[in-house]
């Protein structure tokens, strides 16, 4: 075994402890370990009380796997505000091996180092660049990557490292990690397997004291401290070493109450207090000190004149434990010293050590203990936390950031400047996806209120919050009012709140409190006039759906239009809502199939890019629309299932998604569909306005697929009155159908003439098209056979594969009611291999049905099974047939290269291929 500890991990004096009554839990890591030396690899999360026997249990299987390269890490509770200082730590031996990696990861993880200069790197490629070192180390041989007390990591260094243990698949690597209870709402280990490590059994703990004290044992005193301890095991060896003789044979009472729980940690002190003064003081630097740099430390001891020989009490005693640095013998016995110290001696401390640092390589540590060293307001050393916030935003250390500022924050002497820090760090904790901090230092921003610039940033803030919440009822009011009382003066302000206003509006719809939709696109357009600075291409989207809502569609096309080629040919930057949900709705209001594919592909590429994971989801989602309306349900499954992994990628929920249900709506998965609808009447759905809006789109289709007119026109009556843009214009055709058929002449018309209004306007194929299928349908016999030539005309030229094939259909059931069977024949034939093509069974049922009354008899299709791949597999194949290497799919898919061709050598088995060059036509036709 090769074992590379970093630092800060506390050095194996654990071992010494007999490791009983661990039966399940050794099973576990047994069977962990197995799969490593396969070539699998493995994620596992230990949960558990401090003392219950964590850190044994990463001892032991690190003694258990002489074979493999054990690299070990810890989380330090004073390094915890220092952006990615453990994942440094661990990587640092390694870190030459950097220049094998992609670019865009190499600069990511150098930037994250401070190694290069370049822009902030995202979170997710920085866990990628760690992915992949770890894949090219297990290439020497299989891996394991132990992690204790991770509740003390720092947040970025965990979000790598959790990423990975999330991506891992057939590189030969393991990570476990040791962490403290999880919360209830813990949000950090999605996707991984936790193992709860509980207290020892009764006969365990008696048999762990029995060994441990080494001296007589009464039986009812062993079932008593075993009883009260919990099973503890650092509860029961620390009573086992403190106990009398007498006490521990059943002849001397035990004190009451017993040291354990928080009574443990005085237990330690009490050990501690024993010690002369400069070990004392010397404990205290070592409880706060990094302890990566041994020469800091000793540096600080001297300017607070402790001796080389202050440590020698607390190793004798067994509180330190010699070896390359300080280390506690356990996390516990750090805290308890730094819990118990007194204020001014903990500042002394900090003091000394801020003192030792070199402000040209250590400026943020220095800081940051100078910053504790601190008693009141002090404007200079905020401004030195400030300028750490900055760096730390130069490595992508978001979390840190915020820290910094926070902690400035409480420094700044001056009420305005302090509450702008506030605000600062607000904003950045809502950024790295903690809006409970945001929210406290919102709370804690009171005086705001007296600067009327600063009023509206909070209030902008608040309902980014609630945003984040999901509740967007309230912000329209809440920022129209902000925006009000700042006045023109403040427009570039100003202009951020009406934005937001209106995307909250657009999405909360009729259950926006205290205003409306209109009101707020009206207050955009307004202060669209004052506004002189050039508009982004956020602002582009904002003014097209504020022109949609106030003035028409007709208005709005040109500015649709501007937007999306803004999108399509200058820099692309998130400023607010994700630009592909503007992308979506733009383009569908346009009825533009061309500019949607281009914008998706290019939207696509940059959130791989760039690691915007979040964004990259929505992206897929919308490609899973197209692909679907291209009549390809594999594609747009794969896309639906990249986009739910990556919510566990990057440890996010599992959210319904709506989207799915227009998979089941064209598959003919009826039941399901309609049960997924239902669900977005909940109440704690996000954004459940738009969500039952589009859950009415697909459930139109739905009910025409089926023949159920008269519930496909009370659907369509709901969008078409409530005119959602990028939704209502979609179904317009949808209504003139449901409305011909189920003879209601007067929504057909008012359908039509809007139908005709927007889709001129538009002008593009698949908007005339659809224009001329619905003229068709309530055309006389004598004009209709025309209309419906130019729709499929026109929608040939479109990808819109299921409107052909539904115009197909339509106009083979009218050629059969005018008795033109041959005619008919050809297009309902036509629409039936369409439809099976697509898998599309209710509308393929539909056209079989119809093809029976000309006298032409089909049988169901029934697709001949293929190989069944798998949709992480499929999409290696695809990408793979498309010519790219392992290495350019690794990095598109977020998966190691190992990986890759593990489910490559898979897919070559199941396909009976034996080269790349065969995999394209054993895949079959794919855009």
């Amino acid at each position: 075994m090769t074992e590379i500890c970093d630092p800060a991990t506390t050095p194996p004096l654990a071992r010494e402890i007999p490791l009983v009554g661990r039966a399940a839990e050794c099973l576990a890591l047994e069977t962990f370990t197995s799969k490593v030396r396969a070539g699998q690899s493995e994620g596992l999360v230990l949960a558990g009380a401090p003392g219950i026997g964590k850190t044994r249990l990463l001892d032991h299987i690190a003694a258990a796997a002489p074979d493999l390269l054990v690299l070990r890490t810890s989380g330090i509770e004073s390094e915890s505000p220092l952006a990615f200082a453990a994942l440094h730590r661990l990587l640092r031996p390694f870190l030459d091996r950097r220049e094998l990696l992609p670019a865009p990861q190499k600069a990511s993880l150098g930037a994250a180092f401070g190694l290069v200069a370049g822009p902030p790197p995202d979170r997710f490629l920085v866990g990628l660049a760690t992915l992949s070192l770890f894949a090219d180390l297990a290439g020497d041989g299989p891996l394991v990557c132990l992690v204790d007390d991770v509740q003390w990591l720092d947040r970025e260094s965990r979000d790598a490292l959790t990423f990975v243990a999330r991506r891992l698949h057939a590189e030969g690597v393991g990570i476990l990690f040791a962490v403290r209870e999880l919360a209830s709402d813990s949000t950090g280990f999605e996707g991984l397997a936790i193992h709860t490590v509980a207290g020892l059994s009764g006969s365990a703990a008696r048999e762990l004291l029995a060994r441990t004290a080494r001296r007589s044992l009464n039986d009812d005193v062993a079932r008593r401290l075993a009883e009260q301890t919990g099973g503890n095991p650092l509860a029961l060896v620390t009573l086992a070493h403190s106990l009398t003789t007498e006490q521990l044979g059943g002849t001397a009472a035990l004190p009451e109450p017993l040291p354990i729980g928080p009574r443990l940690v005085a237990c330690f002190l009490e050990r501690i207090r024993a010690f002369p003064k400069p070990t004392r003081d010397l404990l205290l630097l070592a409880s706060i000190s990094p302890i990566r740099d041994t020469a800091l430390l000793w540096r600080a001891a001297a300017l607070l004149g402790l001796p080389e020989t202050a440590a020698d009490p607390a190793v004798e005693a067994g509180v330190l434990v010699p070896g390359n640095g300080f280390a506690f013998s356990h996390p516990l016995i750090r805290s308890a010293v730094h819990a118990a110290a007194d204020p001014a001696g903990l500042r002394r401390a900090h003091q000394a050590i801020s003192a030792a640092c070199d402000p040209d390589h250590d400026p943020d540590i220095r800081a940051w203990h100078l910053a504790a060293a601190t008693a009141g307001a002090d404007e200079a050393v905020a401004r030195d936390l400030q300028h750490s916030a900055q760096r730390a935003r130069a490595r992508g250390g978001y979390a840190a950031e915020a820290q910094f500022l926070a902690r400035a924050a409480e420094l700044t002497p001056e009420i305005s400047q302090r509450d702008e820090r506030r605000l600062a760090a607000a904003q950045v904790y809502l950024m790295c996806g903690d809006p409970q901090s945001a929210q406290r230092l919102l709370l804690g921003s009171q005086p705001v209120a007296r600067v009327p610039v600063m009023r509206g940033r909070a209030r902008w803030l608040k309902a980014a919050i609630e945003r984040h919440f999901s509740r967007l009822e309230d912000q329209p009011a809440l920022l129209l009012t902000a925006a009000a009382e700042l006045g023109p003066a403040d427009g570039d302000l100003v202009w951020l709140l009406l934005c937001q206003a209106l995307s909250s509006a657009m999405l909360s719809r009729d259950d926006t409190v205290s205003t409306t939709v209109s009101e707020v696109a009206r207050a955009v357009l307004s202060a669209l006039e004052r506004r002189s600075a050039e508009l982004s291409v956020y602002d582009l989207f904002i003014v097209a759906f504020a022109t949609r809502i106030s003035e028409g569609h007709a208005a709005a096309v040109p500015r649709w239009r501007a937007a999306l080629e803004s999108l399509r040919d200058h820099e692309i930057a998130e400023e607010g809502m994700p630009l592909a949900i503007f992308a979506h709705y733009a383009s569908d209001e346009l009825w533009d199939d061309g500019a949607r594919q281009v914008v998706f592909a290019r939207l696509h590429a940059y959130d791989r890019d760039t690691g915007a994971l979040l964004g990259l989801r929505i992206v897929l989602e919308c490609q899973a629309t197209d692909a679907l309306r291209a009549g390809r349900p594999d594609e747009c499954a794969d896309y639906l299932t990249e986009s739910r992994e990556l919510l566990t990628v990057i440890g996010a929920p599992q959210e319904k998604s709506i989207q799915r249900l227009e998979l089941l709506v064209w598959g003919g998965a009826e039941a399901e569909a309609r049960a997924l609808a239902s669900s977005v009447e909940g109440v704690d759905f996000p954004c459940r306005a738009i969500q039952a809006a589009l859950a009415a789109r697909y459930l139109i289709v739905l009910e025409l697929s089926l023949g159920n007119y008269r519930a496909a026109l009370d659907r369509a009556q709901f969008l078409f009155d409530h005119d959602v843009p990028g939704l209502s214009n979609l179904m317009l055709a949808d209504m003139v159908e449901a409305a011909v058929r189920a003879q209601r002449p007067a929504p057909a018309s008012a359908a039509l003439a809007r139908l005709e209004d927007q889709a001129q306007a538009s002008g593009t194929p698949w908007a005339l098209g659809t224009l001329a299928r619905a003229r068709a349908l309530v055309a006389g016999d004598d004009n209709a056979a025309a209309w419906y030539r130019e729709a499929i005309d026109q929608l040939g030229r479109t990808r819109i594969t299921v409107d052909l094939a539904r115009t197909h259909l339509v106009y083979g059931e009218w050629l059969r009611r005018r008795k033109e069977r041959l005619q008919a024949r050809v297009q309902l034939r036509l629409a039936y291999e369409m439809f099976s093509s697509a898998r599309a069974p209710l509308f393929a049922e539909r056209a079989r049905a119809e093809l029976a009354a000309t006298g032409e008899h089909v049988h169901p299709r029934n697709p001949a099974p293929g190989p069944q791949l798998t949709p992480q597999e499929s999409q290696i194949a695809a990408l793979a047939a498309e010519g790219a290497t392992n290495s350019e799919i690794a990095a598109r898919l977020y998966i190691s290269t190992s990986t890759v061709e593990y489910h490559l050598t898979k897919v070559f088995r199941k396909l009976a291929v034996t080269s790349r060059r065969q995999l394209r036509s054993a895949l079959g036709p794919r855009d």
